[in-house]
């Protein structure tokens, strides 16, 4: 385990708890871990639902909050007491912030979830049930929906792949989004309705051994944002684990509360899958993955550009994919080496 993983320093933070563990922390069998950052109503959801929804889990929640403008920090401490409360006094990011709370957990569970989302009754517990069932996992997660009770494809993927990139940038994936075979990384049409072996639990909603989080050094600080946690699932993979999803543990999930611009998300997305190529790809086929990125990102720009030239109500999407092309050294550069 190297500081650069974990990294388990957290200078000149406050934290509800510097020395006497948490009643509920002996007796808890799981920590659950919450990175917020201006997320304060819907942090307070999360919790409200956390804790009225699961019943046969005994657990210890622990927030950190990056540096909050929206008191968000303030708000958690006076509604719930309980939770041990961290207060960055910078934004750490996703992937730290999740490293430094980890470090306080006790439990021989962690679970990962998001400020944006909303647990719905028993998935903390099924998933807890399912992630003990199934050792040979590492990692497990569930399905997740949107407000509206549609599925939100996004709590699992598959891995990046030659033939995926190929896909995307030539257009098959954008043609053929419910094919099995043009659109791998989604696994095409599948509901998240049934267990399944993927590559990548969305972190979002994961659950992980705590003894097997710190074998990996936690999440690889290179991955600022987007990618973290498709890097630890596939650390995971190589190690012999096989992540598993299960359906019987749903939350509602948002997806990008954090994030209200899309092109600077697609921009971080971007970095971190260029990221992901260069870091688990063997060598002699990064050159070819990025540029195919290079050829996605280009092949965007133009078509987004032509329908808005004949469909003004579109010209959003062209700006969009124009301010995403325009920093394409950014994105294909991924994120140096921390």
């Amino acid at each position: 385990m190297t500081d650069t993983l974990l990294g388990s320093v957290l200078p000149d933070s406050r934290t509800s708890s510097p020395a006497v563990p948490h009643a509920d922390q002996e007796a808890a069998a799981l920590t659950v871990i919450i990175v917020s950052y201006n997320t304060r109503a819907l942090t307070l959801k999360c919790l409200e639902t956390l804790y009225a929804n699961t019943h046969d889990t005994r657990f210890h929640a622990i927030v950190l909050d990056n540096a909050s403008e929206d008191g968000t920090p303030e708000a958690v401490a006076r509604a719930f007491p309980q939770v041990e409360l961290i207060e960055s006094t910078e934004n750490l990011g996703f992937a730290q912030g999740n490293n430094v709370a980890a470090t306080r957990a006790t439990t021989d569970w962690l679970l990962l979830l998001n400020p944006d989302t909303e647990v719905h009754d028993g998935a903390i517990d099924a998933l807890l049930k399912f992630s003990q069932a199934h050792p040979e996992a590492g990692i497990t997660g569930g399905r997740t929906v949107f407000p509206d009770g549609r599925l939100n494809i996004a709590s699992c993927w598959m891995r990046i792949t030659p033939w995926s990139v190929f896909c995307l940038a030539t257009g098959l994936t954008a043609a053929f989004p419910r094919s099995a075979i043009f659109n791998t990384e989604a696994m095409g049409a599948w509901k998240r309705d049934s267990v399944r072996h993927v590559n990548i639990v969305s972190g979002c909603f994961l659950m992980i051994p705590r003894t097997l989080w710190a074998a990996l050094g936690g999440f690889n600080l290179k991955y600022f944002m987007y990618g973290e946690e498709a890097d630890l699932c596939l650390r995971a993979g190589a190690l012999g684990y096989r992540p598993m999803i299960t359906p019987d543990a749903q939350i509602m999930h948002l997806v990008g509360a954090a994030t209200a611009r899309l092109a600077d998300k697609t921009v971080m997305v971007n970095r971190a899958r260029v990221t992901l190529i260069r870091d688990h790809w063997p060598a002699w086929q990064v050159p070819a993955g990025i540029a195919m990125m290079w050829l996605w990102g280009a092949s965007r720009r133009v078509a987004s550009a032509a329908v808005a030239a004949a469909v003004p109500g579109y010209r959003p999407k062209a700006r969009k994919w124009a301010e995403v092309w325009a920093k394409r050294d950014v994105w294909l550069k991924g994120y140096p080496d921390a």
